[in-house]
């Protein structure tokens, strides 16, 4: 394997890890929100819903941010993507506290949505990890 195709392995990876992602985001937020509305308090399912699409959105808005600041004829200034990540930030740090603060949500079903991302990416790298284990034990 020379080492420009070892890049185009890698691209290859990065590419169907963010698209997984990308995918089960949603897939683990309807799920998590169907559970929560089957077996939990009104709030607590709220809670599971609306953390999981602050951040599934949040990701979404990034990916689509990183993507545009990456087109190799038109980089954007690292410090327009730094801008754009804070405003998102602030902006759901504002929305969580108006969602705990006026009691819409139970926080613990929020913090449960608000892992849906971190739960994709590690079903990504475990299903990914099987891949190149197998693959390597052929």
């Amino acid at each position: 394997m020379t080492h420009s195709s070892g890049k185009i392995a890698t691209v290859d990876i990065q590419r169907r890890l963010l698209t997984f992602v990308t995918r089960s985001n949603w897939v683990i937020l309807v799920s998590v929100g169907l559970l929560g509305l089957l077996a939990a308090s009104p709030a607590f399912a709220r809670g599971m819903i609306f953390g999981g699409l602050i951040v599934t959105v949040n990701f979404h808005l990034l990916a689509k941010t990183l993507k545009k600041a990456l087109r190799p004829r038109q980089l954007t200034s690292p410090n327009v993507v730094l801008i754009k990540y804070y405003i998102r930030f602030i902006i759901s740090g504002v929305i969580i506290f108006f969602l705990i603060r006026q009691q819409v949500v139970n926080p613990i079903g929020l913090f449960i949505g608000l892992s849906v991302v971190v739960a994709s990416i590690t079903l990504a790298t475990m299903v990914e990890l099987k891949k190149l284990i197998f693959k390597e034990a052929v």
